[in-house]
């Protein structure tokens, strides 16, 4: 997607230097484009967990290129005797930053199995790499799939609008900056947009750590889609009101059987939208599914994160006329007051209208999830 008239991925290795990986740095969003350089594996771990980069697909992207920086490392050193023990260290190192998104552990085992067929160092090294950019480029390929198989539902809304803007509200940021490119549920957005059809976005502002006012809102300006932003409990409302034509939202980790862990608030989003009637969709490549997972509500893991996040805000401060100053970060709860900060939550499968992956829509079920990828039937026992 661009950025200022330019495009970017949100990771890439560094051009002329394979030591080193770039990403954009998301904490400096919406108010400064900063890239990081990352040349660790324990930096790229602390990039996930802190969240310089954050989203399901771009955090199995920083996975892999993380695996590649571990290889490159050990396997470098011609005197290391127990490099399969280090790079099983990476390996636990990288799945530890975040428990909910399965992307992560899915690109560090594709990692691992891909590195052990190599019988050189150099060979494994060499396929490191290569896996590291074949994650990054099925990501982007996914989601503008995506994005292709979704703009069907815009294109019908719109006709029977006669050409008016169709309202979409999306929650969290499951954007090209959770994503190597494109996004999930923006991608449909911005297919249709290119196609000349007229769309809203209503950008949740997603607390605590506003992800929707923060990085939807900047990408989608920085597209050119027209949007608004909006307080996360403001979504029933407008629903209400015959505001909002679609709701599509992203996932963490989707079951087999269709339940959906994506960020709190998401389920509350499900519910206002059943009760009015709105279509809810949830956009996903298939990498975010976790196919030995049926019960969504007992077995995802949900993250919870500190509680600074919720008791504390951060962005520019403006000064009397105007003038943007200084980044700054406010208290704004009791100084003594606890806080909880559950990352995610889970949609059960009855709440979702449908899913849109990179193979085509389908409902939220397990016989229709498998119909698109019969490949996976075998996954999981019944229970």
């Amino acid at each position: 997607m661009n950025v200022h008239g330019k495009h970017y991925r949100t990771i890439w290795l560094r051009p002329g230097d394979e030591h080193v990986i770039e990403i954009i740095d998301q904490r400096a969003l919406p108010h400064r484009f900063v890239i990081e350089k990352i040349s660790a594996v324990a930096q790229m771990a602390t990039a996930i967990s802190e969240m310089h980069l954050r989203g399901a697909g771009l955090i199995g992207a920083a996975a892999g290129y993380g695996m590649y920086l571990a290889a490159l490392a050990i396997f470098s050193d011609a005197r290391s005797r127990t490099a399969n023990a280090h790079l099983a260290e990476a390996a636990t190192l990288l799945k530890s930053t975040r428990p909910t998104a399965v992307n992560l552990a899915w690109a560090v085992d594709r990692q691992l199995a891909a590195i052990a067929r190599g019988s050189t160092a150099r060979e494994k090294i060499s396929i490191a790499r290569e896996t590291a950019a074949l994650i990054a480029d099925e990501d982007a390929a996914a989601c503008r799939a995506i994005g292709e198989h979704g703009i069907s539902l815009i294109r019908t809304i719109s006709r029977r609008k006669k050409g008016a803007p169709v309202n979409i509200l999306t929650h969290c940021n499951a954007g090209w900056l959770a994503f190597v490119d494109h996004g999930s549920a923006t991608a449909p957005i911005y297919a249709a947009h290119d196609a000349g059809i007229a769309v809203h976005v209503w950008v949740d502002e997603t607390r605590p750590r506003s992800q929707g006012a923060k990085l939807t809102a900047w990408e989608l300006g920085q597209h050119g889609v027209p949007h608004t932003v909006i307080a996360d409990n403001t979504g029933g409302h407008l629903m209400q009101h015959g505001m909002v034509d679609l709701c599509i939202v992203g996932t963490d980790r989707t079951t087999r059987t269709g339940d959906v862990a994506n960020k709190i608030g998401t389920y509350l989003k499900a519910l206002a939208a059943r009760d009015n009637r709105v279509p809810f969709y949830v956009a996903l490549p298939s990498s975010s599914f976790d196919w030995k997972m049926r019960d969504g509500l007992r077995e995802i893991p949900i993250e919870e994160r500190g509680s600074e996040e919720v008791k504390f805000a951060d962005g520019l401060l403006v000064g009397p006329k105007g003038r943007t100053g200084r980044h700054a970060e406010v208290l704004v709860a009791p100084p003594d007051s606890p806080a909880a900060n559950y990352g995610f939550d889970v949609t059960p499968a009855r709440l979702v209208t449908g899913l849109i992956t990179e193979r085509g829509r389908c409902r939220a079920n397990e016989r229709a999830i498998l119909a698109l990828f019969p490949e996976h039937a075998g996954s999981c026992a019944r229970r």
